[in-house]
């Protein structure tokens, strides 16, 4: 594995607040990456946990400490740190969005996977759904069909909270997204159709965004606007979608059942992915892995590491220049 993995699937290990000197030391202990003759590793390390936060990717958090050093932890292992540790300052930095080539050849879909990625890494499951196989022909599903959907369980460490949390209502143990995917949008009126239709598409969910690789620096005052306006929230996607931003939240919204009905009734799809959430959420806990672990695989498939991230965008001609 490259010296990155080496020290995600470290900082995955140790599973809270750390420094780069017991990183390095997991990271041999482990055999995870060979320094070779390196005069300095400990240095490397400590630029590579830097690099996290400096280039805004969300995998990693850290934390300042007394005397100007940082300890670091994985976002996913949030949960398991104290309350109280996590009481300090953590620190993401902003970046400059990674600009894309103009000359594209990637179609719209292959985003799908850099998204579901994206989606993943905050405890979110994701799944296409394909509206050429909804039932019918009406040229007007693109504007009825989200282009993806997520769901996100709130995860409670303890048994007594979660029966507690369930006896009080279910529909909280649970929130549903949607997200309507362009590769860029450049103009007003690009920016305009887009979004309504990511009005449309997300009626029926807690949460509704649009999500492009790239949006024009003219239209930042706009989406403001109809961020504001109508609730739907905006994501930006980066090549490396642990990259990717949420420019503008997205609205609660209770979910519309009948809306939830039609999709379903018109799509299969839709309809298993309603279906394998209801089940989990229904399983008595000594079902409970084996429901989870059936829906993520019916859902849609994410990056392992970020050679596979780097590969995939080579394969698709998914190219980058700096911003």
């Amino acid at each position: 594995m490259t010296l990155k993995e080496a020290v995600l699937k470290s900082l995955e290990d140790i599973n809270d607040i750390t420094n780069y000197l017991v990183v390095l030391n997991h990271i041999n202990d482990k055999n995870y990456y060979d320094f070779g003759g390196a005069k300095t590793p400990g240095s490397t390390v400590s630029a590579v946990l830097g690099d996290f936060i400096r280039n805004g990717d969300t995998r990693v958090k850290r934390i300042k400490q007394d005397g100007g050093t940082y300890s670091y932890y994985l976002t996913k292992n949030e949960q398991n740190i104290g309350v109280e540790i996590l009481s300090g300052d953590t620190e993401v930095l902003i970046t400059q969005p990674i600009k894309i080539h103009k000359s594209k050849t990637y179609e719209e879909r292959d985003l799908h996977k850099l998204l579901s990625s994206y989606l993943k890494n905050t405890d979110t499951y994701s799944k296409t759904i394909f509206h050429e196989q909804s039932n019918g022909k009406d040229n007007n599903q693109i504007w009825t069909h989200p282009d993806m959907v997520g769901i996100k369980f709130l995860n409670l460490q303890t048994k007594a909270s979660q029966n507690f949390l369930k006896s009080i209502n279910r529909i909280d143990t649970f929130k549903i997204s949607s997200y309507e995917l362009k590769r860029e949008i450049n103009s007003d009126s690009e920016l305009k159709k887009a979004f309504f239709q990511a009005v449309s598409n997300s009626s029926w969910a807690n949460y509704g965004y649009l999500v492009a690789f790239e949006f024009s620096d003219s239209l930042n005052e706009e989406m403001a606007r109809l961020n504001q306006s109508f609730g739907i929230g905006i994501i930006e996607l980066n090549t490396n979608p642990y990259q990717s931003k949420v420019l503008y939240p997205s609205v609660f919204r209770d979910l519309d059942f009948k809306t939830i009905d039609k999709l379903c009734k018109m799509n299969k799809e839709f309809e298993k992915f309603i279906e394998q959430t209801e089940k989990l959420m229904t399983a008595s806990e000594k079902y409970v892995s084996g429901a989870e672990k059936e829906l993520d695989e019916f859902c849609d498939s994410y990056f392992a590491n970020d050679t596979e991230v780097e590969n995939y965008c080579k394969e698709k001609h998914i190219s980058t220049i700096e911003g």
